[in-house]
Formats: structure tokens, sequence, C-alpha cells
């Protein structure tokens, strides 16, 4: 039937603890909760909304858009062209009025600066804001690759899938642990105690939830879904 209701589906998986949030944030961009079940860690909850048809007033705005597009490009290109002299080859020559350029000094760049709640007030302020907070997905936007350093603990910790080696750390900023309840959900995923290259004067065999670092860590990507912000981790400092 022309007038059928069809639905896209997304299921989210979700820290304990942060399942309102999920929905509340979901919600707001038009999905329905359909189905939540509760693990020990984490709560896996599917969604529907409805599917938005593209008109095709728009799709036709869009090639007329393209086709405008070209013809711009190829003016531009044949104008850009008729400032050139040509000799008896056929080769471009510069004009009178043209100098040669100097051969550019090479310069050493500089190192990357490390991102910190000191010399960047945005990354400050994010330390501070919801878990789910529009932030988020702009500041991993922004600086996707790039390293930031701040004081934290471990909120919580569980093996990945059925390694007993490997696991998927929830960080936050601070000192609070498990009762961490400001800032994002940072998270470092399917690692080990190896991979987190600890560094200090006692450096332990084993972590766990509520011991705390100065993390050094790499900006992953930020899922608005699960609210759940990825890094990569550099270097782990015991506090």
């Amino acid at each position: 039937m022309a007038d059928e209701i069809t639905y896209e589906y997304k299921t989210v998986r979700a820290v304990r603890g942060t399942d309102s949030r999920v929905i509340s944030k979901m919600q707001e961009d038009g999905w329905e909760l359909v189905e939540r079940a509760q693990g020990t860690l984490r709560s896996t909850l599917d969604f529907r909304r409805p599917k938005k048809p593209v008109p095709w007033r728009l799709i036709g705005t869009a090639a007329g858009a393209l086709v405008t597009l070209a013809v711009v490009i190829g003016v531009a290109s044949a104008l850009t062209g008729g400032g050139e002299k040509k000799d008896g080859a056929g080769k471009s020559t510069a004009t009178a009025d043209e100098k040669p350029s100097a051969t550019p000094t090479p310069t050493k760049s500089a190192a990357p600066e490390v991102i910190t709640p000191r010399n960047n007030p945005k990354f400050a302020a994010l330390l501070k804001a919801d878990s789910c907070d529009d932030a988020n997905l702009d500041f991993a936007t922004r600086h996707k690759g790039q390293t930031v350093a701040f004081d934290g603990s471990i909120v919580n910790m569980a093996p990945h899938g059925d390694y007993n080696t490997r696991y998927d750390l929830l960080l936050g900023p601070g000192d609070k642990g498990p009762r961490t309840a400001v800032g994002p959900a940072f998270k470092y995923e399917d690692v080990n105690v190896l991979d987190l290259k600890l560094t200090g004067k006692k450096i332990p065999a084993t972590v766990g939830a509520g011991d705390r670092f100065h993390f050094v860590a790499e900006v992953g990507e930020f899922n608005p879904g699960s609210c759940l912000f990825f890094l990569h981790p550099v270097t782990t400092e015991v506090r």
C-alpha cells in the first residue's frame, strides 16, 4: 500500500548507567525505543524510526546544481589559460611582468602540541560536560588523530569478548573512578595492560576500576548513539 509506513532500525550498546541519556539522545533524533536487553555491564537498545523518502524535487535541484558547477569550472579554466603566452613549440612561457620565484628554504615542522585542559579551553570545558553533549562530537571531529592529556581514573573494566587478557576500559576525568558523574565516557577498546604503556615510579602488574592515572591518548571517534568517546592509549602514568 502507498500509505504503509516503512521503518529503519538501529541497535545501540550502551554502558550500564548511561541508558537513559542514550535513549533521550536517540529520541531527540526521532528514534523510538522498541526493545531493551540489560546485560552485566552493557545494555542493548533497539530503536526504529520512519524512513524519510528523498523528494524528487530535491534530486532534480541537486543535479541542476552539478551541471551549473561544471559550466562555471569550464569557463574559469578557459579564462585562466588565456593569460599565458606560448613559444613556437607550444610551450607556456612567462610574461615580462613575471619574475622567477626563489627556491623556498626548507623549514622544520614543529612537533604537534599535546592538547591539555590548560592550553585548550574547549577541552577543559569538555571534561566537565555531559557524556552525550554535542561538544563530544564537535571535539572528536575537529581533533581526530591529535593527542590529548588529562588526569583521570578507570570507571569500569570488563573483558573484551572471550579473552581474559584483553579488556574494554571506561575512563573518566578526575579521581572518582566508578563514581564519576561528569565528563565524557572515554573508552579504550580491546587493550591489554602492555597496550597502556604504563610509566611512573610504581608500575602495577594489573589495573582496575578506581585506579588513577595521567592519560595521554590519541583522539578517536565519538559514537552519538552510545555516547562513547573512543581514545587510543599513548602513555599512562601512575598517579
